[in-house]
């Protein structure tokens, strides 16, 4: 199948449940704003049976509950039977080190849901007993005394079922071609419910490993650089860089969305030739995104 310029293959990615919760990081200008949104998403280790996030839209003043510029955040892990406590788990970690460590910062919940976690009891408690509850634009909130000043957060954040580790695989001439690609397909990506948390990725892995001491390791056949070094190669000729984009998103309808953007995006580009997607038979997810149907 041909899209403008460039071939699709036939063929799908797999995708897996996860859990997630979406909120909104405020502070009092974009330096503060930047430095807590980026460090509480950054680290993707789901693999580890940790959790990853994405940034989902960066918001203005007039956007925010109290007024500040802010950031439509999303942290997710992998939907397990003990999913909900592993995400409260991470979302204390990574509010505690990554937002509230960061001076002006507060947290407000930006997803409508049946099912919360109370925030009290993994970050409010940073306060050691001295935190007290309030309400701050016509929200219930946590306010932590800090050194710095106040940390203010929302006591409850929705937490919700969503789809996990769709893929995208462009096959460019150059690793120049391969970062403007990425780009193209990642601002067309960006959709509301979506997120991409590794960026642009530049390792693609693959289930089994020769070292399971270090969980995933490369997708060997897809790696230009071994060329003429191993028998099962798989690079076409003149491709020599292949990255990959990953999307967390709400509902499959928007992940699938995402996904379709992204082809027709980078369709017209001249340094791709080639859109696939990583599956592995089954054996990491076990929703099948066909890339035809996304077209």
């Amino acid at each position: 199948m041909r899209v403008g310029k460039i071939d699709v293959d036939d063929t799908y990615c797999e995708a897996f449940d996860g859990l997630f919760t979406r909120f909104i990081i405020t502070a009092k200008d974009r330096k503060r704003l930047e430095r807590a949104a980026l460090s509480t998403t950054a680290l993707p280790s789901t693999v580890f049976g940790e959790a990853e996030g994405g940034v989902e839209r960066w918001l203005d003043s007039a956007e925010t509950p109290d007024g500040r510029p802010g950031a439509i955040v999303q942290l997710w892990v992998n939907y397990t039977k003990n999913a909900r406590s592993v995400l409260e788990h991470e979302l204390g970690k990574r509010v505690r080190q990554g937002t509230l460590v960061v001076p002006t910062t507060a947290i407000y919940n930006a997803l409508d849901s049946d099912e919360s976690i109370d925030t009290m009891n993994k970050i409010g408690h940073c306060g050691d007993g001295y935190e007290w509850i309030e309400e701050r634009s016509g929200r219930e909130v946590i306010n932590v005394p800090i050194m710095a000043g106040e940390f203010i957060i929302e006591r409850s954040l929705g937490i919700k079922k969503g789809i996990m580790g769709a893929n995208l695989w462009f096959f460019c001439r150059t690793v120049d071609d391969a970062l403007e690609v990425g780009e193209r397909a990642l601002e067309a990506a960006a959709i509301e419910g979506v997120i991409a948390p590794f960026d642009i990725c530049s390792a693609g892995s693959k289930p089994e490993t020769n070292f399971p001491e270090i969980g995933p390791s490369t997708n060997h056949p897809f790696c230009p650089t071994l060329k003429g070094k191993i028998s099962d190669y798989r690079v076409p000729a003149g491709v020599n860089s292949i990255p990959e984009i990953v999307l967390d998103g709400m509902s499959m309808e928007a992940v699938s969305r995402a996904m379709g953007e992204a082809i027709q995006a980078v369709s017209g580009m001249p340094g791709i030739t080639r859109v696939s997607a990583g599956n592995y038979g089954g054996k990491l997810g076990k929703h099948s995104i066909w890339l035809k149907d996304l077209l």
